[in-house]
């Protein structure tokens, strides 16, 4: 392990002299060194610059060196505190580390031994580091698994995701019901540097005016006849993560002001309390609505329109993302098949081509509840199209477009055809293909050889 990098160091002690000699020997040794004779200077210090390591002395007036120590561990836990101290004793050593100290050398300081004590802190900071930038390669993975999908216009969503999850400002989500507005804010705030945080989402239009304000901004005891204690309000609760509001459009005039004023200034006065609460708290909005047009009918107010949509994402319906209708029914097959205890291998072709010609108007919620339910009725070990409802196979004329024989085949010339076509259906996607035809690659691959 290297116990000599160098980086950005705090030093925080009231004795003046021993700061320069602290700082001339470190900068020396090829450290960033800024200096603060007590704690008040020292977090002026912090929110200007991007310190790696702090080393505080334990004794000085005011706050102590264990204490901001403890303070820094809450609010900065990645940061690495270095204790000094002249008393070298086991307790004092206790208390260091049990306020969260990496590490504590004692006075007089040896520089060489400071320097190696510093070393270690940053190698620490480092590694921890590099964990974090591991689970969130973990998190971005699980995300693109939940967002399935690899039409164009689902790629764009993903890509528009990505860039603009680490901007902790508002974001609107609008879409058709069922697209997946709720998916998409659960992938924003993984990707967020909230993700370690709470996520909360709360549906605006399913409860009544005075349940949602309650809801929201919590209430304290005795503020009406059935408030027998304080409770925290979901702006609270999310504090620290993000707080989604689905059916925004929904939410009544006479609330709107009172939200707008939590967004501007990150407080929150509960129902029938005299004292604001600090809300640190990331928040998205979701519409199947155009809120324009409800802002221009009177029913939203146009400041906090703006103030929701500083970023806005239009998740496409699922009618315009192609072959993702094929990718996620065989991921509801696989996934509901396991519920049932039944052994599916996949999609007959003719069931597919009605998939892909249906209009979905309820969605991704409608495809998963019309695969659930084929799951459940069928019969056979692959969906056929009679186990789809009617209303899909009223369409089967135009979707199941027939191989159209014009004369015999032979049975292998028909399976040659019908591969083909499902390949040229699925723009030569073998890996679906195979899928979608029930077989593996190998055999697949095997097939199109002969």
């Amino acid at each position: 392990m290297d116990n000599n990098l160098q980086g950005k160091v705090l030093v925080i002690d009231d004795d003046s002299a021993l700061c320069e000699l602290l700082e001339e020997d470190l900068e020396r040794r090829g450290h960033q060194v800024w200096t603060a004779l007590n704690v008040a200077d020292a977090r002026e210090l912090l929110l200007e610059h991007d310190i790696d390591i702090v080393l505080t002395d334990l004794n000085m007036p005011g706050v102590s060196g264990v204490d901001f120590c403890a303070e820094l561990h809450d609010n900065r836990p990645d940061l690495p505190v270095v204790i000094m101290t002249a008393f070298g004793s086991l307790e004092t050593a206790i208390a260091a580390l049990r306020a969260g100290a990496y590490d504590f050398v004692t006075k007089p300081v040896d520089l060489d031994l400071l320097n190696i004590t510093l070393g270690r802190g940053l190698q620490h900071r480092h590694l921890q580091e590099k964990v974090r930038l591991l689970k969130n390669q973990v998190r971005r993975q699980l995300s693109d698994d939940e967002m399935l999908g690899e039409s164009p216009v689902f790629q764009t969503i993903k890509q528009q995701i990505m860039r603009i999850a680490g901007f902790d400002t508002s974001v609107l989500i609008c879409g058709e019901s069922g697209t997946g507005k709720e998916l998409v804010a659960r992938a924003l705030h993984q990707q967020s540097q909230r993700s370690e945080g709470p996520f909360v989402a709360i549906n605006c239009a399913a409860l009544p005016e005075s349940l949602l304000e309650s809801e929201l901004f919590g209430y304290v005891r005795g503020a009406f006849t059935d408030a027998r204690e304080n409770r925290k309000g979901l702006f609270v609760e999310a504090s620290g993560g993000t707080l989604l509001l689905d059916e925004i459009a929904e939410m009544p005039l006479a609330l709107q002001p009172k939200l707008l004023r939590v967004l501007e200034d990150h407080k929150v006065r509960p129902l029938g309390g005299s004292s604001e609460i600090d809300c640190d708290v990331r928040v998205l909005a979701a519409t199947h609505r155009n809120l324009e047009e409800t802002v221009a009918a009177g029913r939203f107010r146009e400041d906090l329109f703006y103030r929701l949509n500083v970023i806005q994402l239009d998740i496409p319906p699922l009618r315009e993302r192609g072959n993702d209708i094929l990718l996620l029914a065989l991921q509801f097959i696989e996934e509901l098949s396991q519920r049932f205890h039944k052994s599916m291998v996949g999609l007959a072709q003719p069931a597919a081509a009605c998939l892909l010609a249906y209009r979905w108007p309820g969605n991704v919620r409608e495809l998963r509840n019309v695969i659930e339910r084929a799951l459940a009725l069928t019969q056979h070990d692959q969906l056929t199209l009679e186990d789809l409802p009617e209303q899909l196979k009223q369409k089967k004329g135009e979707a199941a477009a027939p191989i159209g024989l014009e004369t015999i085949l032979t049975l292998d010339e028909m399976e040659s055809r019908y591969i083909h076509q499902v390949l040229a259906k699925l723009d030569g996607n073998r890996t679906l293909a195979a899928r979608l035809l029930g077989v593996d690659r190998k055999t697949l691959y095997r097939k199109l050889k002969e």
